[in-house]
């Protein structure tokens, strides 16, 4: 069986100062909508989200082909140009460190690769017909290695020690690259199965597809972060409900059951209040717009075993996520005397305002941990949507890989 992870020959952008690199580069795909994709686009007209979400002008054919077109003139006008010799690609991004490669896009069977998350049918339709027309990994998929010796990590520390190749800052984030090659990639520890899904199921399972209908292009894009790295971080995904009915107190009778609830105490953040709350069970908060802050924490002796549809396996059911979208949010949603709709921030003061400001009813939670996400995708299952957030995002054109040769 070929190796999982392996250096490959980069592409990048010709001019890599600050200033310019910070222009050309953006988020990921699915976290960009159509007025920040109109901002990055005004940056430059090189910037990466002109191929990753590319609008064709009237008459010039399919969006699709047209950024096939685009990226074919950039390497012809040198805008963007291919390394020599295969490399790994350090990157520091505020505080975390990790590397691109090339990862096998072989699909789950071999579960060598072990994702955590559903997808959908659209948007890998939407990204292969991209794939099939740039045939080029724009952007990566996010890794995450056990590490357990932590070679990973020491060898990533010791090439962030040297001074960067290229620097570049996105969304107030600062970010250091580096090429490793030649005699320093020979000692570069990649690490072998298993490896663990963070972030980018579409665009692997599109990579695997495609690999299917193209043999050459049998490897896609990672990015590569130890599961040790002081850096990482995971943020949970805090759910809004909005409505006219906000209807918190109809449920407060039926939580009793399961939580003890209680107001948020006077003067206490209410962030560092949930951390506590807690730290050995489940709990969330829920800010209403007509009534006080309520913290709810799982009772020991909660029997949870008539909800099947917390999840098919123990480590699923065990998700703070999974019991609070069960047991919270869907009684919620079912006590709105209107039409709710759902919606989700990562950002717990955006959601305590959205509250207070009478918008909707926030239920916030705390992250879930890493080893609960190998523990999911070691057992074959899938969380709940919008289970993790990892901050932040890796972003999108400080290298390319062209996925054949």
């Amino acid at each position: 069986m070929k190796e999982l992870v392996v250096p490959f020959r980069g592409e990048r952008y010709r001019e890599t100062g600050e200033g310019r690199l910070s222009r050309l580069i953006a988020p990921p795909y699915d976290v960009i909508d159509a007025a920040a994709r109109a901002r990055f686009a005004a940056l430059d007209e090189h910037n990466i989200v002109h191929l990753m979400l590319p609008e064709a002008p009237s008459g010039r054919g399919d969006r699709y082909g047209w950024a096939g077109e685009q990226l074919v003139q950039w390497r012809r006008t040198g805008a963007l140009l291919r390394d020599a010799e295969p490399a790994v690609y350090v990157m520091a991004q505020g505080a975390r460190l990790g590397v691109f490669v090339a990862l096998a896009a072989e699909g789950y069977e071999a579960r060598r690769v072990r994702p955590h998350e559903k997808t959908h049918a659209g948007p890998k339709a939407d990204r292969l017909a991209l794939l099939r027309t740039t045939r080029t990994n724009l952007e990566s998929i996010f890794l995450l290695a056990p590490d357990r010796d932590r070679a990973l990590e020491h060898a990533l520390a010791e090439v962030a020690k040297r001074a960067p190749d290229a620097t570049a800052e996105l969304d107030g984030v600062q970010i250091r690259f580096w090429a490793v090659r030649g005699e320093a990639l020979s000692r570069f520890p990649l690490p072998d199965a298993p490896l663990y899904i963070a972030d980018g199921h579409h665009r692997y399972e599109t990579a695997s597809a495609y690999a299917r209908e193209n043999p050459a292009a049998d490897r896609v894009l990672a990015f590569l972060v130890s599961a040790e790295d002081p850096g990482l971080v995971v943020l949970p995904t805090h759910r809004l409900i909005y409505g006219t009915g906000h209807r918190a107190d109809a449920v407060v009778a039926a939580w009793r059951s399961w939580f003890d609830v209680a107001p948020l105490p006077a003067g206490v953040d209410p962030i560092a209040y949930l951390t506590q709350l807690g730290r050995d069970r489940t709990a969330c908060l829920v800010a209403s717009p007509d009534g006080p802050v309520l913290g709810l924490a799982l009772k020991p002796d909660a029997r949870l075993d008539e909800f099947r549809d917390l999840g098919a396996s123990p480590a699923v059911r065990a998700l703070d996520v999974a019991r609070v979208e069960t047991l919270v949010v869907r009684p919620l949603l079912r006590a709105d005397a209107s039409t709710p709709t759902l919606g989700y921030t990562a950002d717990a003061r955006d959601a305590l305002a959205s509250a207070r400001q009478g918008a909707s009813t926030a239920v916030l939670l705390n992250p879930t941990r890493v080893a609960q996400v190998f523990a999911v995708a070691d057992a074959g299952d899938v969380m709940p949507p919008k289970s993790t957030y990892f901050a932040p995002k890796v972003p999108s054109g400080l290298v390319l890989r062209p996925v054949e040769g």
